[in-house]
């Protein structure tokens, strides 16, 4: 039997590896996948974990014992705690990837000093307790500055990373410096990372298209065919255009790989849990019973209630966020819905 790729056992084994000291909060499938990315450029990578079981499974096993499973990891390269502020102390660059819902509850945790590090967020939801992005709250709960922040935009689902396909990654940073350290920890053979200093558009446009990836799975789940779904995301494009020129205007393409490539394969890709929850919701599940089957969180759902409600003090025409607002927290009947939409649509 042939032994087991591990992901320490790098395609450019020669390659001298960064000393960047580099920690992960979060044990999720993107959590997980980031490391995968990072133990290909650095010696090691530290990972903050939600609880003594899973640190000891992976300890164990060597791998996450409940995402993306059959990624296997050489314990060298791990250094591994379920203390936010033994990593934080350990790190100067940490990558923040837990689900929003959670994030204040681990910073809420974080007491050691965390000036001048540099705080990256993988997360693409609004944080419920202060109904804001990432960034935000960070800067406004923490005071930690956007010169000490960046933002990690897709196209890049966990599941292909697992399986190094070529995925493309964009980080935002107003710092050059952040930047050329980040692309330096990201690329590699089967990641190629790109740069931006829209922090604020690439972090709302992340958020924004999990919203539309859920109307695109309702559609799938309806009965809606692809030529259906060309439109939907073509007006989802420009809903997301409206928004984030509303928010923050800002010398961006929205034809980018981070807001329209991010967009498309979260619309249509099968790994998308966005659009599961949709499917299951036009398939005629309720919208409870959809959150309860799932194993892993649609930050889409949290999201749509935020995005909505900005979007209305901003008086703003969404028609797409406002049937997805409609359809998750007023109840409405997803295929009446629709049938309305598709007259606003064109």
């Amino acid at each position: 039997m042939a032994k087991k790729k591990t992901i320490s056992e790098s395609s450019n084994p020669k390659k001298n590896k960064s000393e960047v000291s580099v920690g992960v909060v979060g044990s999720g499938s993107f959590a997980t996948a980031i490391v995968k990315m990072l133990v290909e450029n650095c010696k090691v990578v530290h990972w903050c974990v939600r609880s003594e079981f899973v640190k000891g499974a992976i300890e164990l096993r060597g791998h996450n014992p409940t995402y993306l499973t059959a990624v296997n990891f050489n314990l060298k390269n791990l250094k591994l705690t379920t203390d936010i502020n033994e990593l934080v102390t350990a790190c100067d660059i940490i990558v923040l990837a837990t689900p929003s819902i959670y994030l204040s509850d681990t910073l809420d945790k974080m007491t050691c000093d965390y000036k001048d590090k540099i705080f990256v967020s993988a997360i693409k939801g609004i944080i419920p307790k202060v109904n804001d992005v990432v960034a935000h709250y960070l800067r406004d709960e923490f005071q930690i500055g956007f010169r000490n922040q960046a933002v990690i935009a897709g196209p890049c689902h966990a599941e292909e990373v697992a399986m190094e396909r070529l995925s493309y990654l964009t980080v935002a940073t107003v710092e050059d410096e952040v930047s050329e350290k980040l692309l330096n920890i990201f690329n590699s053979d089967f990641i190629k990372v790109h740069s931006s200093k829209d922090i604020l558009g690439n972090e709302y446009s992340a958020i924004l298209k999990n919203i539309f990836a859920i109307g695109a799975g309702i559609a799938s789940g309806l009965g809606y065919g692809d030529n259906f779904t060309a439109v939907f995301v073509s007006n989802a494009i420009r809903e997301m255009e409206t928004f984030l020129e509303a928010i923050y205007e800002a010398p961006r393409d929205v034809n980018e790989s981070a807001y329209l490539g991010d967009l498309l394969v979260t619309a249509y890709s099968l790994f998308s849990r966005n659009r599961s929850l949709g499917n299951l919701i036009g398939k005629g599940y309720t919208v409870k019973s959809a959150i309860q089957s799932m194993n892993m969180v649609a930050e889409g759902y949290y999201a749509a209630n935020s995005i909505y409600k900005t979007a209305k003090q901003k008086n703003l025409k969404l028609p797409i966020v406002d049937t997805i607002y409609g359809i998750l927290y007023e109840g409405k009947n997803a295929e009446k819905q629709f049938k309305k939409l598709t007259a606003k649509l064109n």
